[in-house]
């Protein structure tokens, strides 16, 4: 039973990293109902050994998460999103997450992306993903704040005083696709009859 467990805990770590790299909703549903499964699983395997008093490595035990007990997650596609000199700060707005265990409100930081995960708010789980950052940030210097119906993520600018004039690289790419291109070559007055 301890192989299978070990089994388990490799399963559920590879899922938690293909969900951090995964961009398309469906993927990432998939995923974290496959997520919730193996965890399910990890928390039954672990009752049986201690219904039946095996000795268990406690080492194993401390990669046991709390599993999502929520019915469904809901993607998080509002926000808002200002700058200080040190801190890029991303306002999510969530009715009562402030009601919601800490540890219930989990964000994990890359320096190009982060991921944040609210679970059993409202019997639901929210997340979001923002990948590709305009520039990279601090991963240890980055944090969450949880206020009144508010999550707020603060991701620390790796270079103070630089101003970011979008969000994501994406979303500059966008911006610059929509401008319109001036041809300072030809006579502006050379399409009037």
């Amino acid at each position: 039973m301890a192989l299978a467990l070990e089994e388990l805990q490799k399963d559920l770590e590879e899922v938690k990293v293909l969900l951090e790299k995964t961009t398309r909703r469906r993927v990432r549903d998939a995923l974290t109902a496959e997520k919730s499964k193996i965890e399910t699983e990890i928390r039954n395997k672990v009752q049986q050994k201690s219904q039946s008093k095996a000795e268990f490595d406690n080492e194993k035990l401390a990669f046991v998460v709390a599993p999502i007990t929520a019915g469904y997650t809901v993607k998080i596609s509002n926000y808002g999103w200002d700058q200080s000199d040190k801190f890029v700060k991303i306002y999510i707005t969530l009715t009562g997450v402030h009601h919601v265990p800490t540890e219930n409100v989990q964000v994990h930081f890359t320096e190009q992306s982060f991921d944040l995960l609210v679970k059993n708010l409202n019997d639901k789980n929210y997340s979001m993903i923002l990948n590709n950052l305009l520039k990279p940030i601090s991963v240890e210097g980055s944090l969450k704040k949880v206020k009144t119906d508010t999550v707020l993520i603060l991701c620390r600018k790796n270079a103070e005083n630089t101003r970011w004039d979008y969000l994501t690289r994406v979303e500059k790419e966008c911006k610059e696709k929509e401008k319109p291109s001036y041809d300072t070559e030809t006579d502006p007055s050379e399409g009037l009859i």
